[in-house]
């Protein structure tokens, strides 16, 4: 690894590497697979038509997913930098903002999930007396979270404190080591372990009573809902936000690869990957529900919490209790939820710390500790209180459905359309990877992609504005949902003006490789305009 400290104003700054492919696989891998595909896909293929939402989901893993996914290593990888450095040196100013603007998406994505990583943590100590009892839903937002009527309040929970605090403290330990000794580590140790916990999990859940009236619930195949148009948008979205595309996860870690690297092989490994381990969540999730249903001689459609928090802290902990061994297995899924949210937090900080190191010349220490620790305090005082679960529930559906949504859409077209950069990130990839890209790969992500990421980001806006979500009040849904939005747009306004501490000129840009076609040097110095 090459990696400067603290470099000079006018140094040339010098980049992280990855050691190797198989750290780059695994630290990818370990962004992707996180909470979502945990407790998001199978109840979102339960609810799209079971065994037959498998086609849209392939349909859309290989017509959006990975073309998305190659895009963002295109740009990372050859222009060496952060998201907005990346985005500047590739379509100017504007690109810049558009960076920006991803960063601030991960800023508010880093305050809520860090809290989803505290309850986890904490049930993961629960879990070893079955703390929760008979109720286990009564017990997740009374006791524990202690869920206020109010929309938004400063009673701290002692209980979220704590856990709260110590996943941060860990946090920013792993992300100060660096990118070999943090983050590539972390993955190193962390996937493999989520990977095999997982699968005791889901063999142990294959044996229970009921399991296999919770996999033809799973499996069965409903191709009458093929000819939905949610469906459809159902499976984009599944596959877009569970690759950790177009917010600049993979963007800024491909650009810590080295120069003659396999891009386009590890992105097939890391796509399929994050799927496999979606279908074998669904395997484990719903052997457990079809236990939890012949428990109460009741059918699966009558379960409630079949997705998202309500399944993690509500559901699965009531399956616990009533499990053979309930304690081991508990703190087995919750010890999942940890590495994988874990995994995936460190990613989404690496975006933000990443930008601020490339342009206003910290150290990764000066960012972790400076800009970290003040994340780490806003996540607190927000999370940290009775009011916690409304915002963090809001918050979320806006950062994703409207600000990675509304990313993936504007990326795609300022650097295919305005900036017609396709065929040169398309002739890099293909010049350094084992796996070609030709006219089929332009297609889908200068056209397919703008047109159904387009239809997704509309339809969810106009579905926003004449519902309110969630039954929560409209004025609050405005103040923490828009209003979120509006602070990440301001946010990436502001950045963007900012003067670089450190002509973005001075950083490297990988030469051309033998057979590529080197850019002007006008191009390739883009950002250096003041």
């Amino acid at each position: 690894m090459t990696q400067s400290a603290s470099p000079a104003a006018g140094a040339v700054p010098q980049r992280a590497e990855w050691t190797g492919q198989v750290g780059f696989i695994l630290s990818a891998v370990g962004s992707a697979v996180g909470l979502g595909n945990i407790w998001r896909f199978p109840g979102v293929a339960y609810e799209n038509g079971g065994g037959a939402f498998l086609i849209p989901y392939i349909v859309a893993l290989l017509t959006a997913g990975i073309p998305i996914l190659f895009l963002d290593y295109a740009i990372g990888h050859r222009f060496r930098g952060s998201a907005p450095l990346a985005l500047r040196r590739l379509a100017g100013r504007f690109g810049e903002g558009l960076g920006w603007f991803q960063v601030m998406i991960c800023v508010f994505i880093s305050l809520y999930y860090t809290a989803v990583l505290a309850w986890a943590l904490s049930f993961f100590v629960f879990s070893f007396d079955l703390r929760w009892g008979s109720d286990a839903a009564a017990f997740f937002t009374g006791d524990y979270l202690r869920v206020a009527g109010e929309p938004f309040t400063l009673d701290f929970v002692p209980g979220v404190l704590l856990p709260l605090v110590l996943m941060w403290v860990v946090t920013l330990g792993i992300l100060e080591a660096g990118v070999v000794k943090g983050v590539q580590r972390l993955n190193v140790i962390a996937v493999p372990l989520l990977v095999a916990g997982f699968l005791i999990l889901v063999v142990r859940a294959l044996f229970l009573p009921g399991a296999i009236d919770g996999l033809n619930a799973f499996f069965t195949p409903d191709f009458a809902a093929l000819g939905s148009p949610s469906v459809w948008v159902a499976a984009y979205s599944q596959v877009f936000f569970s690759l950790s595309v177009a917010f600049g996860i993979m963007l800024t870690y491909s650009s810590y690869r080295r120069r003659k690297s396999n891009l386009t092989g590890p992105g097939l490994v890391v796509a399929f990957g994050n799927s496999s381990f979606e279908v074998l969540a669904g395997i484990g999730v719903f052997a457990t529900l079809g236990f939890f249903a012949h428990q109460q001689s009741i059918a699966i459609a009558e379960l409630e919490g079949l997705t998202g928090v309500g399944l993690a802290f509500m559901t699965f902990p009531a399956i616990v209790a009533e499990m053979p061994g309930g304690q081991f297995f508990g703190a087995l899924f919750f010890g999942a939820l940890v590495l994988a949210g874990l995994t995936s937090l460190i990613s989404v900080m690496e975006v933000i710390l990443a930008a601020v190191m490339d342009k206003f010349g910290l150290s990764r220490a000066q960012a972790v500790y400076g800009l970290g620790g003040a994340l780490a305090v806003i996540s607190i005082v927000l999370f940290g209180t009775t009011s916690g679960l409304t915002a963090l529930d809001t918050i979320d559906n806006w950062a994703n459905n409207i600000g990675i949504v509304g990313s993936a859409v504007m990326m795609t077209i300022t650097v295919l359309w305005i900036r017609r950069a396709g065929t040169e990130l398309s002739g890099h990839l293909s010049m350094l990877s084992t796996f070609k890209l030709g006219r089929i790969w332009l297609f889908l992500v200068s056209v397919l992609g703008p047109v159904v990421l387009g239809y997704m980001l509309i339809a969810t806006v106009f579905g926003l504005l004449s519902e309110p979500y969630g039954g929560y009040d409209e004025t609050y849904l405005l103040i923490v949902g828009w209003g979120s939005v509006v602070l990440m747009i301001a946010g990436s306004l502001l950045l963007t003006l900012s003067p670089w501490r450190r002509d973005p000129a001075l950083f490297t840009v990988w030469p051309a490789v033998p057979g590529e076609r080197p850019r002007p040097a006008s191009a390739t110095t883009e950002g250096g305009a003041r």
